[in-house]
């Protein structure tokens, strides 16, 4: 086969890594550097295109004069934000930019212009900036090198907080500033944490915030912005973890979600007079993960995650009660927020069979309206597979019996057995949610394969003992529940426990990693995308304003037990272990898991006479955004597991 590009040594590409296996070469082809992959045959490319060009489009916020909504969909490169004036009307482009915008905030008070942030090649320093609607200029508002964030508007347009680390590139503060001044951004809140604002009191003058400490523990404070007085919320009531807070609309106390004194987080209402704290949806064995509150405060609208699916609930906040919500279809929800006059509900929905989109809902008519109907390439839905939620056994136990592990199963047509690939999330606290992927439709539909996407120990949204489950020295009890997966495969007649991949990005990839380590010999291969090789090398070399938030959740380098823990349960340690293929994906600006965690794997897999690919992308992060890029790695991870499945094998087809 041809190769690729311009070829490059390592040494010339990538200082400190010169020593990689000589015999296999390093190519370019534009922004992506790769070792070991041949060209991609073409029919895998034409198989692929369609799911290629699948598209979705998220909710961003009600135009204040309601004329329309903000939306953020892709039409290009990378995802843009458009204004849509009416239901199933036209997109209108207003952000045209290499690097992706996702999200947009209105001003209040009608000024007609919106704030957005947006990155540069995945490095994760946004930048906030103002849109004005009349003038269609764009004016910077931070200072475009510092990391900035979780910025949200005065009530009166005369103000946006923000979080920050300019002071230093390591600690957090929380800043106000004033848009028409770019020069005006004033330290409001200096303390050690990583504090964020939230909203301002309906006078302006208080800023409520929130310090995320870990996934169980974190903080809610108000500040007043005038005397800088700090009032904390329930500080004496030990690690508890906090969600979504607003105000209520007189100001005299907040709405908040947390799980004081709870398995899973609730929904309550905080009384600043008496410091009294009342539950609203203890009636619910669910965490409530999203809110909303009406402009006149009479109507809460929440969405709770039920074994992974959303549902809407809107009630009265006089007495509680429940109004009529919409009955969606098994589905995930995000971006619930009331119009300006608080008639609607907007949001993003999308289920395992259709993309994200954009609705509303009218609370007086009881009505659902359809915004955005994005498309699937031309393929026709009804060929797409939802999934089975399953629990299996795993190798412990929980109230005396066998614990089990929550899973979604996508099965293909056909009586089987299947190839299959195990999808492990990332987080390590995230949760495997059954919203629509092109990626496992096409893996489905095209190449026959099975996917199982299993919630293993210390995901969120099963309660916080469950979350904790893999905290510190019970990090590997989270790869057993895999081997427990493995056990589970064999039992099922139409699933080939023979041809088994694992697949998952960041913290994901270390439980690729790690169960490749662990059941090598039950294993077909793997695909590791920007995964942690080595947690002390990852904790020593991921962006200083992240170590202290991973400590908590992995262990402190620093303490030497933990240290030689951390050490020994590092598949780079034990990368000997691992004689079946390996694909690496890398975004070389990746701040979270540095690009070396990928490179020190790919040496030490080499050196030991693995087969390895690898694909880095110069212009990516944690993860590929570019619609090029991401096509070319969608196509080159085809080609890997049709060759494993198919027990063609990955040899090097670029080797001179």
């Amino acid at each position: 086969m041809r190769r690729l590009g311009v070829i490059l040594t390592a040494a010339a590409l990538l200082a400190g890594f010169s020593a990689l296996a000589a015999e296999v070469e390093r190519v370019e082809r534009g922004n992506l550097v790769m070792e070991g992959i041949p060209d991609i045959p073409e029919d895998i490319e034409s198989r692929l295109l369609q799911y290629q060009n699948t598209r979705s489009a998220g909710f961003a916020d009600w135009h204040p004069e309601g004329d329309g909504i903000l939306i953020a969909t892709r039409f290009g490169e990378v995802a843009q934000l458009h204004r849509v004036k009416v239901p199933m009307g036209a997109r209108q482009q207003v952000t045209f930019y290499e690097e992706p915008v996702g999200s947009g905030q209105y001003a209040p008070q009608g000024r007609k212009a919106f704030l957005f942030s947006r990155d540069a090649g995945g490095n994760e320093n946004f930048q906030l900036y103002l849109y004005d609607e009349e003038t269609g200029e764009t004016r910077r508002l931070t200072d475009g090198a510092s990391r900035n964030q979780a910025a949200a508007w005065s009530n009166d347009g005369a103000m946006i907080a923000f979080q920050s680390n300019r002071r230093n590139g390591t600690e957090w503060d929380v800043y106000v500033l004033n848009p028409d001044d770019p020069d005006s951004p004033r330290m409001v809140f200096s303390e050690k944490g990583y504090w964020l604002p939230i909203e301002f009191s309906p006078d302006n003058k208080r800023l409520l915030m929130i310090n995320y400490i870990s996934i169980t523990n974190s903080e809610l404070a108000v500040l007043d912005l005038e005397s800088g007085d700090v009032r904390r919320i329930n500080p004496d009531i030990g690690p508890v973890a906090y969600g979504e807070a607003l105000f209520t609309r007189d100001g005299n106390g907040l709405y908040l979600v947390t799980d004081w004194q709870r398995e899973v987080r609730t929904l309550r209402h905080y009384d600043f007079a008496g410091g009294e704290m009342t539950e609203l949806t203890a009636d619910i064995p669910w965490d409530v993960q999203g809110f909303d509150l009406t402009p006149d405060g009479a109507v809460l609208a929440f969405a709770t995650n039920e074994d992974g699916l959303s549902r809407i609930h809107i009630r009265r906040t006089a007495d509680n009660a429940a109004l009529p919500a919409p009955d969606l279809p098994p589905g995930i929800l995000s971006g619930l927020q009331f119009s300006p006059e608080g008639g609607k509900l907007g949001f993003s929905f999308n289920q395992s069979r259709s993309p994200s989109d954009v609705y509303s809902y009218d609370l007086a008519q009881n009505e659902l309206t359809r915004w955005t109907k994005s498309e699937v390439g031309g393929l026709n839905a009804e060929n797409f597979v939802a999934p089975e939620l399953v629990h299996y056994p795993t190798f412990d136990q929980a109230d005396g019996t066998a614990r089990e592990i929550p899973a979604f199963v996508f099965r293909p047509d056909g009586d089987g057995p299947h190839p299959v690939i195990i999808s492990i999330h990332g987080g390590p606290e995230g949760q495997y949610r059954p919203g629509y992927s092109a990626t496992y439709q096409f893996w489905l539909n095209e190449l026959g394969t099975a996917v199982i996407a299993p919630n293993v120990r210390g995901s969120s949204g099963y309660g916080k003992t469950y979350v904790s489950l893999d905290n510190g020295y019970k990090r590997e009890d989270s790869v057993k529940d895999i081997g427990a997966l493995l056990d589970w495969i064999e039992t099922q007649p139409d699933l080939d426990s023979g041809r088994v991949v694992v697949y998952g990005g960041s913290y994901g990839g270390y439980m690729v990693l790690a169960s490749m380590v662990h059941y090598n010999d039950r294993l077909l291969g793997a695909v590791d995308i920007v995964g942690i090789s080595n947690f002390v090398t990852f904790l020593e070399n991921t962006q200083a304003y992240r170590r202290d938030l991973r400590r908590v959740e992995y262990g402190d380098e620093r303490d030497p037990d933990m240290r030689a823990h951390l050490e020994k349960i590092s598949p780079l340690n034990s990368a000997e272990k691992i004689t079946k293929p390996l694909f690496i994906i890398q975004g070389r600006n990746d701040p979270r898991v540095s690009y070396t965690e990928s490179e020190q794997m790919l040496k030490i897999v080499r050196d030991n006479g693995g087969d390895v690919w690898y694909l880095m992308a110069k212009d990516e992060g944690h993860g590929f955004r570019k619609k090029s890029n991401r096509d070319f790695q969608n196509a080159a991870t085809a080609l890997f597991l049709d060759r494993l499945f198919s027990g063609e094998g990955i040899g090097d087809d670029t080797a001179p």
